[in-house]
């Protein structure tokens, strides 16, 4: 039997406000990534159903024993069900927000056509915006991520 979406959204949403109680009383130190994906100058940028709705960069949280362009692929899989084998690394950005500290690897890759399918139950929404028009809402580092990649 599948869950329905709207099911998996709302235990997302719970498991979410757990964490940030357990961030609250324990700060930890994180690793995860960020990816930009890009489809000739445009930018894909995607909603969560969770934490802060502002349009941001795909990504994830690297597992245990997890290489971080690893973590990249498995996302990028998982989250937007494709197949990203060619990565370029963009360097490390250290964040602090919501009562932990992240240490993120940035990556980028490209992809030969726009298609996607979103994995629902995390991502409300993406869409692909040229590099030199991001929206208004978008998250606080992605225009500085987006800056690492080379025209």
């Amino acid at each position: 039997m599948r869950i329905p979406v709207h099911a998996r959204r709302a235990a997302i949403r719970c498991a979410y406000v757990a964490l940030r109680v357990y961030w609250f009383i324990v700060r930890p130190q994180m690793s995860g990534v960020k990816c930009v994906i890009t489809h000739g100058d445009e930018v894909l940028l995607v909603r969560h159903t969770y934490g802060n709705r502002a349009w941001d960069l795909p990504g994830g949280t690297v597992r245990r024993r997890e290489v971080p362009v690893d973590t990249a692929r498995r996302e990028m899989h998982e989250e937007l069900g494709r197949e990203i084998t060619d990565w370029v690394a963009l360097g490390e950005l250290y964040v602090c927000a919501n009562h932990h500290r992240d240490n993120l690897y940035l990556f980028h890759g490209r992809l030969d056509d726009r298609r996607l399918e979103l994995q629902l139950s995390e991502l409300a929404q993406a869409g692909w915006f040229p590099r030199d028009k991001l929206p208004a809402d978008s998250g606080r580092y992605v225009r500085p991520i987006v800056a690492r990649v080379r025209a």
